[in-house]
């Protein structure tokens, strides 16, 4: 186990996973807002698990993390961060399975996510960006810390459609702990 809160533990991905993910991240809802189309079949699912269980979070690109219920064990979503080069920055990326969101779990699991990156690994720097009409994840990168730092205009062709993108910047200098966490070595 990579961390873990009050109610979620933030892990690598299991062969296991595959059904769940592709279960969230078929549903429209989710995927809205995504790079993905929906649906996604449980052999891509299956191959992404693999991606994901074999990549190393020490090393530039993106890593996806699991996250899971703590008293179920029930896989709710997943977190992405994309170290780069320089290793002192990091992008951050997030879905939750819909019948999990407006739990506070992603505020949860984004905020346990940036304590580590801060406090243990050292980043200086943590970005992210989302579509312009998803305000949830926007609100969520707001309450976690984040400072809208920009729109870029019709930036993004995805599915069909020009969409802004609101981009968003969080310093190591400005990172305020909210959720306490328990970090465990060797991932």
């Amino acid at each position: 186990m990579f961390l873990e809160t009050a109610r979620l533990r933030v892990r690598r991905f299991r062969p296991g996973d595959a059904p769940t993910l592709a279960a969230y991240r078929s549903d429209p809802a989710v995927a809205r807002y995504q790079g993905w189309s929906a649906p996604v079949s449980l052999a891509a699912a299956e191959d992404l698990v693999a991606e994901f269980a074999a990549g190393d979070p020490a090393e530039p690109g993106w890593f996806q993390y699991a996250v899971e219920r703590a008293a179920t064990g029930e896989l709710i979503g997943d977190i992405g961060v994309c170290l780069h080069g320089n290793r002192m920055q990091a992008d951050l990326g997030f879905t939750l399975a819909r019948g999990h969101q407006g739990h506070g779990y992603a505020t949860e699991a984004v905020t346990a996510l940036l304590d580590r990156l801060f406090t243990v690994a050292g980043l200086h720097r943590v970005s992210a960006e989302c579509d312009a009409r998803n305000t949830a994840s926007a609100r969520l990168l707001e309450r976690a810390g984040f400072r809208l730092e920009g729109r870029r205009p019709a930036h993004s062709w995805i599915k069909g459609e020009w969409t802004d993108d609101l981009l968003f910047g969080l310093l190591a200098a400005d990172w305020r702990p909210r959720h306490p966490s328990r970090g465990r070595n060797g991932e």
